[in-house]
């Protein structure tokens, strides 16, 4: 072998390790060996999801889409009696449920609300309502048979305006305690828009470890009162219980539990009413406002 056939090969060889060297400190752009994102997974997609039923479907306790059916739909209670409502279509999703000073009552014990069970939680709603300048709405209610104040009353203070204010709605939700009291939550100053033209998005989020208690209205954080506290703050599920949508016994011929008027039962649409056994995190209850938003 002549002397420039060496150099040649050896400049080749030497090339050969330099380009090696080069492809293996390449820096890795997926080190982990992830899966390729495929953009069509997510057309269609809100926030994620293509329904609100993928939101935390395994903490969903309770289900109410008015759909033609009064029933929880998780359990497949039916209630025991209601006055006053209609379906009508142009719900959230399908049809809503429509109350002319009407009600829903559920007399089972639903075993996920029992004490045991539930100890964190959210409920969610959408409502068209109006104020009336008189009466309190009761727009969920987890009644206790007998006793005026329930383990969960989701009120509206419907009666702090004219019918002819829809840039204000309070809302003023309560709980029972371990202790025997209640705990309550005001937006005192931040507040929705309403309208029986509007769906209003309502959430109240409770969290057993930390004790706070938040209002949400069309995904902001309204209330103003949040930290409950714990220990004899905490809530309790007291039993037995019972569910009314849309009053509390006193609005309910032949169930009256003392003289007190200040609620009349419900005048607007409801749809959508969902509760889980956890504080669902801030993200996913504007997930699922902007599905709801899109009728998903």
């Amino acid at each position: 072998m002549n002397y420039s056939t060496l150099y040649t090969k050896s400049r080749i060889w030497i090339l050969s390790g330099v380009l090696l060297a080069a492809v293996s400190c390449k820096k890795d752009g997926n080190p982990n060996n992830l899966p390729d994102v495929n953009p069509s997974d997510y057309d269609g997609k809100i926030d994620g999801y293509s329904s609100s039923d993928e939101v935390y479907p395994g903490n969903l306790i309770a289900y109410w889409s008015f759909d033609d059916t009064k029933n929880e739909l998780k359990s497949g209670t039916a209630p025991a009696s209601s006055a006053n409502d209609t379906y009508v279509t142009g719900g959230v999703r399908g049809k809503a449920l429509s109350l002319a000073a009407g009600y829903v009552l559920f007399t089972n014990q639903f075993e996920k609300f029992k004490t045991d069970s539930l100890k964190s939680w959210t409920i969610s709603a959408w409502v068209k309502i109006l104020n009336n300048g008189s009466k309190r709405t009761m727009l969920f209610q987890l009644a206790r048979p007998g006793i005026f104040t329930g383990n969960i009353n989701f009120a509206l203070n419907t009666q702090s305006f004219p019918a002819s204010n829809t840039t204000t709605l309070r809302i003023q939700p309560t709980f029972m305690t371990i202790g025997g009291g209640t705990q309550d939550n005001l937006n005192s100053v931040l507040s929705p828009t309403i309208g029986m033209d509007k769906w209003t998005y309502l959430v109240l989020t409770y969290d057993f470890a930390t004790g706070v208690f938040n209002i949400w209205a069309d995904a902001v954080k309204v209330g103003a009162f949040p930290n409950r506290g714990t220990g004899n703050n905490n809530f309790k599920a007291y039993e037995p219980n019972q569910v009314i949508i849309g009053s509390n016994y006193n609005g309910i011929p032949g169930m009256s539990v003392s003289t007190d008027v200040t609620f009349a039962p419900m005048t607007g649409q409801v749809d959508e009413i969902r509760m889980y056994n956890r504080a669902l995190p801030d993200a996913h209850i504007k997930a699922l406002f902007n599905l709801g938003k899109a009728n998903k």
